[in-house]
């Protein structure tokens, strides 16, 4: 295991140099900074801070906590418990642009109602072991550090460095109790209790341990924590980065999907960017590391158009828009083509990025964005965003396009992190429109991450573009994989093909299944070949549009699909009811079911 992060921290450390001051952006002091900023960013920040005035934080009862561990439901409890953030978020970044008061008030209270809090963890995550059960309620004393206990941290921390002042004017005792609260939630149990995303020996990592380390290296950097711990805190949230990449492949690919990588890779980003500024650039190396550089490029290379992306796992198709974050990774990985992608989709998408869950979450996001928009803005697009062929191994990730079609074919195995059992299955958009598709994941509740999370209708391969065999489809676990894997590009084709047959839990280990899809960019045509001696198959392919079928033919969207070697049992209609999955699916999907007559079976798209 490679341990670059920890290697650039103690080389730093050995030189007994000092800590230097955590500076991301303006406090709300230096005005001139915040007088510059334009025009029209400004007036929205203010509007949304307006209209959070008054606003009455809701409260948080004991049994909101305890009703996960009864129902099983987590979305009421986070509903109130992200709602309170939110509106405080928006409160600071008006106040630090007025600068008049009028939003003190009510960021008082919202300090206060955070810092009352009996935990910042949510009941999901209220256990001291991973993979255990979950404690009821929170103990005060012990406090867990989850993902969003760290993101409040972050979130104070960052109203500290913000409005000390002005928050002294009004009483000492808010900054007191701020700093009180991240010693007693943050520092102490970072430093002295072990939780499972910090890392240790072998144990697979995943967008925890950045996101974690990213905030709580916000908490204690954006205060004057960072005096008593900062060294200690340096060096071990470097271990965790390498901990982190070390479930990494070198290709870079994430393989929790686009969604997850705004928490794995830019989070990674962020803490490496806070650790290079604080230790005077003694990281700035590891960002010319290939492994660095591909981690960067990969939410590009998995852009589709407009709003999508390929997806898989609990990846949804649409998962907002790059924009910031994105380009100061391009930037700092010296990648104008990431740069560029980041500006064009910051532009097309300035509406949406406001309302967007990870902006709106983090106070140190909504900051960044706003001191970095005119960089961002101001960049030169006139250049065309080239998206290349590639072929992510270490997930078998399989991308391909041409002025048509976007086509991604997923091999590796059903272990991912965020797992959905789909190996082997494909995705593809025509015209930037989606045809065939990944479903993604309903909203989470008890049963999602529990012994039962296959059970879930899209966790299913039955519910990907694959085939059921003999009643059976396919099982979760890293045994379970595509094998003899092969691909090819060149530049007017490309193919991917495996076998299939050990992605399932078939009575019969000789069975073959073997699958091919090709791509002919020159006559525009991608063609799936499935070939098998498996008796009783039903291949399953999911489509965005409802599908019309005439004998041997399907038209749906804009596509025509021919197939041989099967015939139709059934086209259903897939409702999209829930919350989650009505955020990437504007309607209903649909299922089609054909029974496999032949041992080939083929289908041409146009």
């Amino acid at each position: 295991m490679e341990m670059r992060f920890q290697e650039a921290a103690n080389a730093f450390l050995a030189t007994g140099r000092e800590l230097t001051a955590f500076h991301p952006f303006p406090s709300a002091r230096e005005r001139k900074a915040y007088e510059q900023l334009p025009g029209e960013l400004k007036e929205r920040l203010i509007k949304q801070g307006e209209e959070c005035l008054g606003y009455a934080y809701p409260p948080i009862l004991a049994t909101d906590f305890m009703a996960f561990q009864r129902t099983g439901n987590r979305v009421n409890y986070e509903n109130v418990y992200f709602a309170r953030r939110f509106s405080l978020n928006s409160l600071v970044v008006a106040e630090c642009v007025e600068n008049k008061g009028r939003f003190l008030d009510d960021i008082i209270n919202g300090i206060f109602a955070l810092c009352e809090e009996s935990g910042w963890q949510l009941p999901p995550h209220n256990s001291y072991e991973r993979n255990k059960p979950q404690e009821i309620l929170p103990d005060a004393t012990r406090p867990v550090l989850d993902l969003f206990a760290c993101e409040t941290g972050a979130q104070l921390a960052c109203i500290y460095y913000l409005l000390k002042e002005q928050l002294d004017a009004v009483s000492p005792f808010i900054s007191e109790r701020i700093l009180s609260e991240l010693q007693h939630r943050i520092v102490t149990p970072y430093l002295h209790e072990h939780f499972w995303w910090m890392g240790r020996g072998e144990e697979p990592m995943c967008n925890w341990t950045p996101w974690c380390t990213q905030n709580v290296l916000l908490s204690i950097f954006l205060t004057d924590c960072s005096r008593k711990c900062g060294r200690a805190v340096l060096a071990k949230a470097a271990e965790s980065c390498d901990f982190f990449l070390k479930d990494y492949g070198e290709d870079g690919c994430c393989d929790e999907g686009a969604h997850y990588f705004r928490r794995a890779g830019l989070c990674l980003d962020a803490a490496m960017d806070l650790m290079n500024q604080v230790s005077g650039g003694s990281f700035t190396h590891l960002y010319q590391w290939e492994k660095i550089k591909n981690v960067a490029s990969y939410i590009a290379n998995v852009h589709v158009e407009g709003r999508y992306y390929f997806n898989f796992a609990d990846c949804s198709p649409v998962v907002g828009p790059a924009g910031v974050r994105e380009f100061l990774f391009g930037k700092h990985t010296s990648q104008p083509s990431l740069m560029l992608f980041s500006a064009l989709d910051f532009r097309r998408a300035q509406d949406e990025i406001y309302e967007e869950e990870t902006y709106r979450l983090s106070l140190y996001y909504r900051m960044l964005n706003a001191f970095c928009y005119r960089e961002v803005m101001d960049y030169d697009i006139t250049a065309p965003v080239v998206h290349r062929d590639i072929f992510y191994p270490s997930i078998g990730l399989f991308i391909s396009r041409n002025d048509s079609f976007c086509l991604a074919v997923k091999a590796g195995d059903n272990d991912d992190n965020h797992n959905h059992n789909d190996t082997g299955s494909l995705t593809l958009y025509k015209n930037g429109q989606p045809l065939l598709v990944d479903i993604g994941v309903e909203s989470y509740t008890g049963k999602t991450f529990s012994a039962q999370r296959y059970e879930i209708w899209t966790m299913q391969s039955g519910y990907h573009n694959l085939p059921t065999i003999d009643g059976l489809d396919q099982h979760e676990g890293a045994a379970y994989k595509a094998r003899d894997v092969v691909t090819s590009f060149d530049e007017n084709s490309a193919s991917i093909s495996m076998e299939l047959s050990a992605a399932y839990p078939l009575p019969e280990k000789n069975n073959s299944y073997y699958r091919k899809v090709s791509f002919d960019k020159e006559d525009n045509c991608i063609t799936l070949t499935d070939t098998t001696d498996c008796k009783n198959v039903v291949l399953n392919f999911i489509t965005y549009e409802k599908p019309t079928i005439e004998d041997s033919l399907i038209s749906v969207g804009e596509a025509e699909i021919a197939f041989r070697g099967a015939r139709l049992l059934t086209v259903e209609t897939l409702p999209i009811t829930d919350a989650r999955l009505k955020t990437a699916w504007d309607h209903d999907l649909y299922r089609i079911r054909l029974a496999m007559s032949d041992t080939v079976f083929q289908m041409k798209i146009r």
